[in-house]
């Protein structure tokens, strides 16, 4: 980002909500089915076919909206707005307008590695409406067919805008990445964006630094088809420069030129122009005749703010707090999900050590996950097997380096780290085994205690290493401390 310009960013986040059917119809909602299977008069909008709410998704909304501080109106009521696409069957899609069911909340991003300064921002509103379908676009061989697939049609959408708080791509990304950890603590949805249960538009502008008392601002561009946080946080910069760029040729501010949209091309990581952005006033909002409004109760909010789970903020804060452990460490593992978090308390209440617990759940299971393509659910190695493992590095009977051999023994085998150990010759050296074998090395290399006494401490180490040769199951953190206590008194 450049000091010739403040970038000024507000999100708006469409949320496919975890129900089984349609928002006004019981149709399924499950991903992959054939296309257009799962359809009916309701979600296609066919005369003398009447709408009924899916509570269920209403109820997951106030979930949401109760988790980012949203005030919950006691009255809120559905919208038809108006727009002609192929994948909108009914020529209209049923949404909420000037009654939103939750608006005016929060939620607090920070970064771990103190990139930026954790800060509050604004949620303008969150209302459910119904999604559309899908267009595919075919253009290999010099075809350009679109077919459509409804199946999606009518999902329960939530959708959550933003304030424009944001000043930077990578406050964006962390805004990002705390809303999809929350929404997934809730429950109310997978998040997966590669089938299209998250999905972001991102509007951005600039205010160009100047000793003009009034801002000038460069138009408003909303920027569509972005399938990562990634991709959202290239846009941003990407659009960012485009536009001071295009401000220094044309001098065109916000009063010169209506908001635009533009796609993002993720291959050539650039925006490309799309259409001039609708007001409200095109889509000719107007209450839905056929959908009731909806009355929410002081006591159902309550009892649904009662019966939220911890978030992912103050589980950050109590892992640090309570465990000891970096705030950078509690982030890795509070992203992991509410099973890693478990799995690592219950490791760390296991082995009475957190930092060592928390090192082996980044390092070494995560990994693993990683590799073998694994939910941290399937991890094979159970908190007491693993616990263990690490009791053993910490009673000295096993050094790290081995324990790394065991633990990948452990993955493909539902015996224990004693098990292992003994199938491998892994035992623990006692203090006079290991006394003897201190003296003879440092015997037959007196080169070596020369340099130690002399403050060499690096000389330990081709030390440590004879030894190893001589009795594999030392603890090199073991020979070493004898081999210098030794050393000063000789």
């Amino acid at each position: 980002m450049s000091d010739d310009y403040e970038i000024i960013i507000g999100l708006e986040v469409h949320v496919q909500l975890a129900t089984k059917t349609k928002l006004f119809c019981r149709c399924s909602t499950k991903f992959g089915a054939s296309p257009n299977t799962q359809t009916c008069p309701v979600c296609l909008g066919m005369p003398g076919s009447l709408p009924v709410m899916n509570r269920e998704a209403f109820q997951l909304g106030l979930k949401t909206a109760c988790a980012l501080n949203l005030n919950v109106p006691r009255f809120t009521k559905w919208d038809r707005k108006n727009y002609y696409y192929p994948d909108l069957p009914k020529g209209y899609q049923i949404s909420q307008f000037d009654l939103p069911m939750s608006e005016d909340g929060y939620l607090w991003i920070s970064d771990p590695k103190e990139q930026f300064e954790a800060k509050k921002v604004g949620i303008i509103r969150a209302h459910l409406e119904e999604d559309a379908g899908k267009s595919m676009h075919d253009e290999a061989a010099g075809k350009a067919d679109t077919r459509i697939d409804l199946n999606r049609t009518g999902t329960p959408l939530l959708e959550i805008v933003s304030q424009p708080d944001m000043r930077s791509p990578l406050e964006a990304k962390a805004y990002l990445n705390e809303l999809k950890l929350i929404l997934t603590y809730l429950g109310v949805s997978d998040c997966n964006m590669q089938e299209g249960s998250l999905r972001v538009d991102a509007n951005v502008n600039l205010h160009i630094k100047s000793d003009d008392p009034h801002k000038i601002a460069t138009p408003i561009v909303e920027i569509k088809n972005m399938n990562s946080f990634r991709a959202v946080e290239r846009a941003l910069a990407y659009e960012a420069t485009r536009q001071y760029d295009e401000w220094q040729e044309t001098g065109k501010t916000i009063k010169d030129a209506p908001k635009t949209t533009r796609g993002w091309d993720d291959q050539a990581q650039v925006t490309r122009p799309q259409r001039e952005k609708e007001d409200s006033s095109d889509y000719r909002y107007f209450p839905d005749p056929d959908l009731a409004p909806v009355v929410t109760t002081e006591e159902e909010v309550e009892a649904i703010q009662q019966a939220l789970c911890e978030l992912p903020m103050a589980i950050r804060e109590r892992l640090h707090d309570g465990y000891g452990i970096p705030a950078y460490d509690a982030d890795v593992i509070v992203n992991q999900g509410i099973v890693a978090v478990k799995y690592f308390e219950d490791l760390a209440l296991k082995t009475g050590d957190a930092k060592m617990s928390s090192n082996w759940v980044q390092q070494d299971v995560l990994r693993v996950l990683k590799e073998r393509d694994l939910e941290f659910d399937q991890f094979p190695i159970t908190v007491e097997r693993l616990s263990g493992l690490l009791k053993a590095i910490m009673n000295k009977e096993i050094d790290t380096t081995r324990a790394k051999d065991v633990f990948t023994q452990m993955l493909d085998s539902d015996k224990d780290a004693q098990a292992i150990m003994k199938e491998m010759g892994i035992e623990k050296v006692d203090d006079s085994e290991l006394d003897n074998l201190v003296k003879e090395i440092l015997e037959a290399n007196p080169k070596a205690v020369e340099d130690l006494k002399n403050g060499v401490q690096k000389a330990v180490g081709a030390l440590i290493g004879q030894a190893k040769k001589k009795n594999p199951n030392i603890d090199p953190g073991t020979f070493r401390a004898k081999c210098l206590e030794l050393v000063k008194h000789m």
